[in-house]
C-alpha cells in the first residue's frame, strides 16, 4: 500500500468511527434536536448569568462554563446509552433503583449536607460533586410504578396484591423527600396519581391515595422541619402587600428582570437583574432569560417544552406494550411540569422553590438523571419503529 492510500485510510477511520456513532443515534429525533437546543441555551444562560458566582468562588466565570459544558457532555453520554438499552430491562432495574433509594433518602435526611436549612444532598467521595437524591427517587420511583402497574393489569383491582404495594411505594417516598423538598416531593406525587389513573386504578382507591397523601402534606407543613419556611413562602405569595421585604427578594427582583426584558429583551449578557438574584442560574434562571431574549425567548422555551410534551404523548400512544407507555408517559409528564412549575415560579404564579428548569439551569448530578429519563423515553420510541421496519423487511424477503 503507498503512503498516500494509508493517509487517506487513516483519515477516514475517525470520520467512520463518528459516522458509526451517528448511525446508533434511534429514537425520536425531534426530541434530539430539543435536547441539543436547550444544551445550547443553556450553555449561554449560564455563562451570562454566574458572573456574580464567579466573583464569590473567587474563579473565572470561563472555569464554571466549562464544569457545566462537562456535565452537558456526560449527560449526553449517558443519554445515548441509555437509548441504546432496551427499555424492558428498565423493568428489572427499577426494583434495584427502588432498593438504593429509600436507604439512601433516610440517609440524606440525616447525614446530608444543609443548605438552607433543607438536607437535600450528599456529597459524591473524591469528586467534590454534590448528589441530591430526590433526584434518584424521581426515576426510582416512576420506573417502579410503570412496572407494577403493567404487571398488575389482570388484578389491578386487588387490594393486598396491587394496591397496598403501590399505595406503600407513593407514600414513603412522598414523606421521605417532602421532610427536605416539598416542591419535587408534591410534584412526583402528581405525577404518581396520573400513571395510577392511567394503569385504571380504580377512582375510589386513588381517592385513599390522596387523602394518605393529604395527611402527610399537612404533616409536613406544619409539624415537619421546615415548617417555618413553607408557611412564610406561602404567605408572602398569598399576601405580598404585608410580606417582609427579605422574603419577597428573590420574586421581586425575578419581576424586575422580566419587566425589564421587554418584547425583545437586553440581549445576550447585558442582564442587570441577575446581580441581585441569589440563584439567576438556576431557580430563577427563566427571568434571565427572559430579561436578555424578551418575551420572544421566553415564549420560545414555553414552545420547547410544550412541544417535547406533544412529542412524549404520540409516543405513549404509539407503544406497543402497557410498560412503556406508562414509563414514557410518568417521565415525559415529571419533566414538563417540572419545567413549568420552575417557570410558574419566576413569573410570580406560584411560591418560591428549588426547582430547577430541565435542562437549563446550572447543576450536577440533575442534569445526569433528566439526561437518563430522556435517555429511557427516546428507548421507548425506538420501540415504535423497529417493529415496521421488520415487516416491510419480511415483505420485501416475500416479495423477491
Amino acid at each position: 500500500m503507498s503512503a498516500s492510500s494509508e493517509n487517506t485510510a487513516s483519515q477516514k477511520l475517525p470520520l467512520q468511527g463518528v459516522g458509526g456513532l451517528l448511525n446508533n443515534v434511534k429514537g425520536d429525533r425531534w426530541i434530539w434536536l430539543i435536547v441539543i437546543l436547550l444544551s445550547v441555551l443553556s450553555l449561554l444562560a449560564v455563562y451570562s448569568s454566574t458572573g456574580t458566582l464567579a466573583y464569590k468562588r473567587g474563579q473565572a466565570n470561563e472555569f464554571i462554563l466549562m464544569k457545566h459544558l462537562f456535565m452537558i457532555v456526560g449527560g449526553l453520554a449517558l443519554m445515548y446509552f441509555s437509548h441504546l438499552l432496551d427499555y424492558r430491562y428498565y423493568a428489572g432495574i427499577s426494583k434495584l433503583l427502588m432498593a438504593i433509594t429509600i436507604p439512601l433518602l433516610l440517609y440524606t435526611l440525616v447525614f446530608g449536607n444543609h443548605v438552607n436549612d433543607a438536607s437535600r444532598w450528599i456529597s459524591i467521595p473524591g469528586t467534590g460533586l454534590t448528589f441530591q437524591t430526590s433526584d434518584l427517587a424521581k426515576l426510582a420511583l416512576i420506573t417502579y410504578l410503570a412496572r407494577t402497574l403493567s404487571r398488575k393489569q389482570e388484578n389491578i383491582k386487588d387490594v393486598k396484591q396491587s394496591f397496598i404495594p403501590i399505595m406503600g411505594s407513593v407514600c414513603l417516598v412522598f414523606i421521605l423527600i417532602a421532610l427536605a423538598n416539598l416542591s419535587t416531593a408534591l410534584m412526583l406525587f402528581g405525577v404518581s396519581i396520573l400513571l395510577l389513573i392511567i394503569g385504571r386504578i380504580s377512582i375510589k382507591q386513588i381517592s385513599v391515595v390522596c387523602a394518605a397523601g393529604a395527611v402527610l402534606l399537612l404533616a409536613v407543613v406544619f409539624l415537619g422541619p421546615r415548617r417555618t419556611t413553607y408557611i412564610s413562602r406561602v404567605h408572602a405569595f398569598m399576601h405580598p402587600e404585608m410580606a417582609n421585604p427579605d422574603k419577597s427578594f428573590q420574586s421581586d427582583h425575578a419581576k424586575i428582570a422580566i419587566a425589564t426584558g421587554g418584547v425583545f429583551g437586553k440581549g445576550p449578557g447585558n442582564s442587570t437583574e441577575r446581580n441581585y438574584l441569589p440563584h439567576p442560574y438556576s431557580d430563577f434562571i427563566y427571568a434571565t432569560i427572559i430579561e436578555e431574549y424578551g418575551l420572544i425567548g421566553g415564549f420560545a422555551l414555553v414552545g420547547i417544552y410544550l412541544f417535547l410534551l406533544y412529542r412524549c404523548i404520540k409516543i405513549v400512544t404509539k407503544a406497543p406494550k402497557a410498560f412503556g407507555a406508562l414509563l414514557a408517559c410518568g417521565l415525559s409528564f415529571s419533566l414538563t411540569i417540572q419545567a413549568f412549575a420552575n417557570m410558574a415560579v419566576a413569573v410570580g404564579l406560584g411560591p418560591v422553590t428549588g426547582v430547577p428548569l430541565p435542562l437549563v439551569s446550572m447543576g450536577g448530578t440533575s442534569i445526569l438523571f433528566t439526561s437518563v429519563a430522556f435517555g429511557i423515553i427516546l428507548s421507548v420510541s425506538k420501540d415504535i419503529d423497529e417493529p415496521r421496519k421488520v415487516v416491510v423487511g419480511e415483505i420485501r424477503e416475500v416479495a423477491a
